[in-house]
């Protein structure tokens, strides 16, 4: 039998879901393209998720000429049981900074919403 070289796998540790608002907490201003692009799905799903998402009120679309901002509530817990103790902006201050993005291109996350004129910093999410 060919030997045949390990193959990288498929999971990965977090949902779509967390990955759109991984996305909008780095730029909330991204369009649903580009959101699709850097998640790896396609735009019929990102809009879905983003449907997911403001339904359930962890974003808001605010609507500006032809584009979509969102606000981001970062003060939710967490849907499955195993970390409903826990809120949406504690997974995101951890992971929403890129090391690749100089500092003043990061987006302010620790804040209760995140939108496209900055934070609002109004209660800080639980850490």
């Amino acid at each position: 039998m060919p030997y045949r070289p390990p193959t990288e796998p498929t999971w990965t540790f977090l949902t779509n879901h967390a990955h759109v608002l991984l996305c909008l907490a780095r730029d909330p201003t991204l369009r649903i393209r580009d959101i699709a692009d850097l998640v790896g799905i396609t735009e019929r799903t990102t809009s879905a998720i983003l449907d997911d998402l403001e339904h359930t009120g962890y974003l808001t679309r605010h609507r500006v000429g032809r584009r979509s901002h969102y606000t981001l509530s970062l003060d939710l817990p967490l849907r499955h049981p195993l970390e409903q103790d826990h809120v949406v902006g504690e997974l995101l201050n951890t992971l929403a900074e890129s090391r690749t993005m100089p500092p003043t291109e990061r987006a302010v996350v620790g804040a209760t919403t995140v939108n496209a004129g900055g934070a609002t910093p109004t209660r800080r999410a639980r850490v």
